[in-house]
């Protein structure tokens, strides 16, 4: 599952020029038993299968260091946000453990993993498709790794903010213009615009991200809902 996202694109690029090493490794490495088996049936009964906890803790033992981050992807974790992923890129070693069947045995969450984290209320097959997103967004915010530095400063969610509209030409399409600020020249004034722009579009769409020293920015520039 890993080969295709992680050989493509920025996270690929990364790799290729040092930014990065990541390593995927199958838990049945650690199991002991001639299946390999990584999984079992739960204790007081319930549907599914569990992940055990030895293969789990052995295979951190032989891979983490002293101050690696263990993080476990599972939908009772923490939700991921932009804080967390820059959190995270400043990590010197990160393991990403990806539960899987009907969860993971408890004591990995409370033994081992030092961060839980879930990309959103909703349940997925495994955590595979979680740690790609977290690997995704940390890689992105190494340096080196984006072209621009200044495209990751002002992306979505990194002063708290939905990202302000982009535009590009043509001017005109469809009946809809672009706001004629973005081509005035004017760079002060359209710095405002975009911080506005990024404001109201928060307010819109994303109320529950706006801080009180953003509802004070909000009222100060005479926005409402």
């Amino acid at each position: 599952m890993f080969a295709g996202p992680f050989d493509a694109s920025i996270v690929h690029r990364a790799a290729e020029a040092g930014i990065v090493q990541i390593a995927v490794h199958d838990l049945r490495s650690w199991a002991h038993d001639r299946h390999r088996t990584a999984d079992d049936t739960p204790y007081g009964g319930g549907p599914g299968m569990i992940m055990k906890p030895e293969p789990i803790f052995e295979a951190v033992d032989d891979l983490g260091t002293p101050e690696a981050e263990i993080v476990l992807l599972t939908p009772n974790g923490e939700i991921l946000t932009q804080k967390i992923v820059e959190e995270m890129a400043a990590q010197p070693h990160v393991v990403m453990i990806c539960g899987h069947y009907e969860g993971v045995d408890e004591r990995v969450a409370d033994g081992l993993a030092t961060r839980l984290i879930s990309i959103g209320d909703y349940v997925l097959s495994g955590g595979e498709l979680p740690a790609m997103v977290l690997v995704d967004a940390v890689v992105r915010l190494l340096p080196g790794a984006v072209g621009c530095a200044d495209s990751c400063r002002e992306e979505a969610f990194s002063d708290g903010l939905l990202e302000y509209p982009q535009y590009t030409r043509p001017r005109v399409y469809r009946g809809r213009e672009v706001p004629d600020i973005l081509l005035s020249g004017n760079h002060q004034e359209v710095a405002r615009w975009k911080r506005r722009a990024a404001l109201r579009r928060t307010l819109e769409r994303r109320p529950d991200l706006l801080t009180p020293d953003l509802w004070a920015e909000i009222e100060r520039e005479g926005l409402r809902p």
